[in-house]
């Protein structure tokens, strides 16, 4: 390889200028969207008061997860002393970066006015667990910056190594409350059924683990074949078998919760009947099939290609998707009381029958509109990766 296209695979080459390029594109007509929906108002959406959060709140949801699980894959070596994953760190963190970005990104586009998150701090409710979630959003994005800093500083000599391991260790924990603070906010309310488990915190952070875990594969993997970086297959079968594991402790924890939800005719059998056989089933065997499909190439040896391994990362990834929009629909499908609003139109799919048929069609499905801003966002996501990989030395060094 000569020197200038060692420096062009060093930048990630015309591959990378092309994400930056469409990354770009992409969140402009998210940009335009949101100008929209902003202009129209919130009706334009399918969410109303009985299912007041939906597409933005379930992405929110997902992209803290994969921000958290990238930041304790990187953290986790260095805290503990222990050999890493072959220098991905750096990589990690910026896959941690960009999507703590789509997530903040997602929380602003769900609030309807952006011109008054000012009001967020102005009148603050420090007994909240949404304001919980704000403070440790901003700390945790600012700390992934240091953190990252820290890397590259350290290999050039300006930080000390007990320095950077002090910073991992505090990374490590903010990963582990940014995750457990945002399960809170549902967990906590009593008034919803699938939501108000102690389960809840440790699910989240299990969730973390799996799809960040998969980025990280997937990340590297791309990475590799376009010669950004040169990294051994024996740590990315390392990843593989961490992966499997977070998978088969994630479905525990899934099995736990059904079993607690539904036995026997519980409270929440509903919304077991609902996920199994009924309008979410889709989802919930979604996440099943692709979990096991995950585990299966993660775990036997001759499945173990870097092809495959990366369609793992996908399908892990995929299935806490789907277990996040069960997560959150699933927990509105059912009024903890009888009357929680005046039926109209506004409200309510079925607004001119009784409640039975007033409920019948609850199940959320999101509009055009609120696919086009998703969209914009996470192209936001992809063009901070994009543009750390290009104008940051993220290449990594062998650990």
């Amino acid at each position: 390889m000569t020197e200038t296209t060692a420096a062009v695979a060093a930048k990630g080459g015309k591959g990378v200028t092309a994400g930056i390029i469409i990354a770009a594109i992409v969140a402009a007509i998210g940009i335009a969207l949101w100008v929209v929906q902003m202009s129209g108002g919130m009706i334009q959406t399918a969410m109303r008061n009985l299912d007041s959060w939906g597409l933005y709140i379930t992405m929110f949801m997902f992209f803290v997860g994969l921000s958290a699980g990238g930041l304790i894959i990187s953290s986790v070596p260095k805290a503990f002393g222990i050999k890493g994953f072959g220098g991905i760190s750096k990589v990690a963190v910026m896959t941690s970066i960009a999507a703590t970005v789509g997530a903040i990104g997602f929380v602003v586009v769900d609030m309807g006015q952006p011109l008054r998150v000012w009001e967020l701090f102005v009148y603050s409710n420090l007994g909240s667990p949404l304001m919980w979630d704000i403070i440790v959003l901003m700390v945790y994005l600012i700390l992934s910056c240091v953190y990252l800093w820290a890397q590259i500083a350290a290999e050039k000599g300006k930080v000390s190594h007990a320095a950077l391991r002090v910073i991992s260790v505090v990374a490590l924990v903010c990963a582990v409350m940014v995750h457990s603070v945002t399960a809170w906010i549902f967990g906590l309310q009593q008034s919803h059924e699938m939501w108000h488990t102690a389960l809840l915190a440790p699910w989240f952070v299990s969730s973390a683990l799996v799809c960040g875990t998969g980025l990280v594969i997937c990340a590297a993997v791309a990475l590799r074949a376009a010669g950004y970086l040169t990294w051994e297959q024996a740590n990315l079968v390392k990843l593989a078998k961490l992966l499997a594991v977070f998978l088969l402790v994630d479905l525990y924890f899934f099995g736990c919760d059904l079993l607690t939800e539904g036995f026997p005719a519980a409270s929440g059998a509903e919304i077991v009947s609902m996920l199994v056989s009924g309008p979410l089933a889709p989802f919930f065997w979604g996440e099943i099939v692709l979990s096991v499909l995950a585990v299966i190439i993660c775990v036997v040896p001759q499945l173990r290609t870097s092809p495959l391994l990366a369609a793992a990362g996908i399908a892990a990834i995929l299935a806490i998707f789907c277990k996040r929009v069960q997560l959150l629909v699933g927990g509105f499908q059912v009024a903890n009381i009888d009357w929680p609003a005046v039926l109209t139109p506004y409200t309510v799919t079925d607004w001119e029958g009784n409640m039975a048929q007033a409920y019948q069609g609850l199940v959320y499905w999101p509009t055009p509109i609120e696919f086009g801003i998703a969209l914009g966002v996470v192209g936001l996501s992809f063009l901070v990766f994009f543009l750390g990989l290009k104008l940051l030395p993220l290449k990594p060094a062998d650990e």
